[in-house]
């Protein structure tokens, strides 16, 4: 029987560092610079909020993207070798 395992963060971060880094801490680094932006300049925290929240579910659903991409090429890497 196949059983599933759910890929963990600190494994998807050390397989590719590069590409999870992009994914996770720019779109918080833009939406943090974003909201310290309203403040500074004075402008209607709503508008910077929103943009926070777009980034946060940008940044969870680019994440679960990478997730089951890495997951797939790793199936082809343990399966695809006993092809005949």
């Amino acid at each position: 029987m196949s059983r599933r395992r759910s890929l963990s963060f600190a494994e998807l971060f050390r397989a590719t560092p590069a590409k999870s880094s992009l994914l996770t801490l720019a779109p918080l680094a833009l939406a943090l610079g974003q909201l310290s932006n309203s403040y500074v300049n004075g402008v209607s925290p709503i508008v910077s909020i929103g943009f926070a929240v777009v980034m946060l579910i940008f940044s969870t659903v680019a994440m679960s993207h990478h997730a089951a991409e890495h997951r797939i090429h790793r199936l082809e890497a343990d399966y695809g070798s006993n092809r005949l």
